[in-house]
């Protein structure tokens, strides 16, 4: 330890390292978060989409129906399931730099 640095410095100089650190993976882990539910929700859209058509259809048998009323629920929960990640989709430095 230099003359200059006391005990105090250097051990806010590793808190702001570890804080530095963590903010750097709580990004990065942002940034996954977002790329993934940007790759479920294309073809979600789609799969969605697809149901919502069928449905139209008046020709449609019951079993077929009740089949594509099956994946448009189960579409629309996995939406809300993806919606909920959006949460977690800001890394907290910009959390704390908006709250100054």
């Amino acid at each position: 330890m230099t003359e200059s640095q006391s005990p105090d410095t250097n051990e806010l100089t590793r808190l702001r390292t570890l804080v530095a650190d963590y903010e750097k993976k709580m990004t990065d882990a942002a940034n996954l978060v977002t790329y993934v539910r940007h790759e479920i929700n294309n073809p979600l859209a789609a799969l969605l989409g697809q149901a919502q058509l069928l449905l139209r259809e008046q020709d449609l048998s019951d079993k077929s129906r009740r089949r594509a009323e099956t994946i448009e629920q189960q579409a629309k929960r996995i939406e809300e399931i993806v919606g909920q990640l959006r949460d977690i989709q800001t890394p907290p430095s910009a959390l704390n730099r908006a709250s100054e």
